[in-house]
């Protein structure tokens, strides 16, 4: 894509800012989609079948429903490209497409592995290296990156979507100071346990039990997380009202603890750390090299 120097957008007036939200066909991309164009701003609402995220978002003046696999960089780039032709600039991008491969380390396939770190670690890439042509250019914009509790603290059957989401962490967090000086700020959310459609069959995969030593923590962990599918306690809807709220602040936070049980998981991390640091803190500090 080439660089861009736009300033206002051919549809956009003042006070609206433009969205592009990937992942927008179900789930929490709907809810923000549909919480933008509430609040009187433009979207640019993407997924792999356009048609269906028209369909789940609504038909709005002020929404451009556009065909996105985040794990196809050309797409990427087309996508942008037809946010800017459209609306003439692009104000926050919320990197939120996602899936989840589920099981013990030794029982996930390496493909299935590398498919979970090509969506939800890739893919926010992918989208993110298209966009920031057109950020740099207007020396305006937000970066959000929908990340998870699993990208602070791991956890057993989680090994390839944590490895994604702390990957995710460390990318977007040292790329925020590389934007910044462009006026391109940065937030990542971490959400806890929300009643999207993450654990519907649509979008979580459980690796087959093929391990006796697995088999009875295998069957335990899927019935427990199958029973908590649309259950979970943190309404989407709030959510994605809170991050139209934060969006709108000159400094939004580097990261934001989505739900209660986000924050209970940041702070007992913050603790870990702390009491790690603490535990052996003479040997650590005694490492460099003698004084001659």
């Amino acid at each position: 894509m080439t660089e861009q120097n736009t300033t206002h957008g051919q549809e956009t007036t003042k006070g609206k800012k433009v969205w592009f939200i990937t992942g927008a066909g179900r789930g929490l991309g709907t809810d923000i989609a549909k919480a933008a164009l509430a609040a009187g701003h433009a979207v640019v609402a993407t997924g792999r079948n356009p048609e269906k995220v028209t369909q789940a978002v609504g038909e709005h003046a002020d929404l451009l429903a556009v065909k996105l696999d985040v794990t196809e960089p050309a797409e990427a780039t087309a996508a942008i490209q037809a946010a800017v032709d459209r609306f003439g600039r692009i104000d926050v991008l919320v990197n939120n497409a996602g899936n989840f491969y589920a099981g013990f380390f030794e029982e996930i396939t390496p493909a299935d592995f590398r498919t979970q770190i090509e969506t939800t670690m890739f893919g926010p890439m992918n989208v993110t290296r298209a966009a920031l042509p057109v950020l740099r250019g207007q020396r305006s914009g937000l970066l959000v990156t929908i990340s998870s509790t699993a990208g602070i603290a791991g956890g057993e059957f989680l090994t390839a979507y944590a490895a994604s989401k702390f990957g995710v962490e460390g990318w977007a967090e040292s790329l925020a100071p590389e934007v910044a000086p462009f006026g391109i700020r940065s937030m990542i959310v971490e959400p806890g346990f929300f009643r999207t459609e993450l654990l519907t069959p649509e979008s979580t995969s459980y690796a087959d039990s093929a391990i006796e030593d697995y088999a009875e923590r295998t069957e335990q962990t899927v019935k427990t997380w199958k029973s908590m599918d649309g259950q979970q306690w943190g309404d989407p809807a709030k959510l994605a009202a809170a991050l139209i709220q934060l969006a709108e602040l000159n400094e939004p936070p580097l990261r934001f603890a989505a739900g209660a049980d986000a924050v209970d998981t940041f702070e007992a991390r913050a603790k870990l750390l702390q009491d790690q640091a603490d535990a052996h803190r003479d040997l650590s500090s005694n490492l460099a090299f003698s004084e001659a």
